[in-house]
């Protein structure tokens, strides 16, 4: 008896008979034909030199032989598929990795990634958050989304991305306990911002022609979406970028006052990094895409 493996498609396609006790069964599980299955366990068998199936009229049957060589057949088989599919698991999986302020990453990206993941279940998306501008990055990206044509590495293919404008938002629950029919009446309630955001206010009355207005108090948070959180819990009120609280707007749990005197703000830019994973393509096209129905609704 030679060393060599026995043929491994004549191997499968017995392993698959004997489970069914059946060639037409075994055929239609491996999507081939009766014929095909008879001609593998024969060569199978004259491989081995042994019959493995006693065949009678539209029945099969295993052997003694078939018996002991399905038992350990099987076995190994579903060891190899084993084997693979740990060694399928250990891939290295395709990543893109995308550079944002943190604000921009929990109130825009990270609730579309989902659409982003169904389409693309093959790339993982790492979202690097920090304040530093993309010239500053402490770690490589292939792709990174900021306000402005500013701070960007001379290397980087820098593209238009968002529209943004800002809006007044509160909760309706303050709205309603303190109504807020013309600018003058935010008087009576407590600023909202960001140590990054700290001239919206001003520039808002600016913009909307409302004169000086003295909020009864002032709050300050790091970030925009603590601004936001704090909004939402009705701690007071804040001057908004779209892009960050259109979602809470939708959903009911801001009220954005005085739409028509809505603050243009600086639009966003992504940037691709000149060494991007291939990947950062695709990334790229759902990124346009989301842009696309963006923009068309801040129209």
């Amino acid at each position: 008896m030679t060393s060599a493996l026995p043929p491994l498609n004549a191997v499968r396609a017995f392993v698959a008979a004997a489970r069914h006790q059946s060639f037409t069964l075994a055929a239609n599980e491996l999507h081939v034909t009766h014929g095909a299955i008879s001609r593998q366990i024969k060569a199978l068998e004259a491989y081995l030199g042994v019959s493995l199936f006693e065949r009678r009229t539209r029945q099969v049957s295993l052997t003694v032989e078939g018996l002991k060589f399905y038992a350990q057949s099987d076995a190994a088989l579903k060891q190899i598929a084993a084997a693979a599919q740990s060694v399928m698991g250990q891939a290295p999986t395709h990543v893109v990795r995308i550079n944002v302020r943190p604000s921009f990453a929990v109130c825009w990206l990270i609730p579309r990634l989902p659409g982003f993941v169904e389409r693309h279940p093959g790339i993982e998306p790492h979202v690097l958050t920090t304040t530093l501008a993309p010239d500053r990055a402490a770690e490589g990206f292939d792709v990174a989304i900021r306000r402005g044509d500013e701070g960007w590495p001379s290397s980087v293919q820098l593209r238009p991305f968002l529209h943004d404008e800002a809006c007044i938002v509160a909760a309706p629950a303050l709205l309603d306990a303190h109504p807020v029919a013309e600018p003058r009446a935010l008087a009576s309630l407590v600023l909202l911002s960001s140590r990054t955001r700290k001239r919206d206010w001003d520039d808002w009355l600016q913009h909307a022609q409302a004169g000086p207005i003295e909020p009864a108090g002032h709050m300050q948070f790091d970030h925009t979406h603590f601004v936001l959180q704090a909004a939402t819990d009705g701690l007071g009120f804040t001057v908004a970028p779209m892009s960050l609280a259109a979602r809470s707007v939708a959903s009911g749990r801001l009220r954005c006052l005085f739409p028509e005197r809505a603050m243009p703000v600086a639009r966003y830019y992504y940037g691709v990094a000149h060494d991007a994973a291939p990947q950062a393509r695709t990334f790229i096209a759902w990124l346009e895409d989301e842009m696309a129905g963006w923009n068309a609704g801040r129209r």
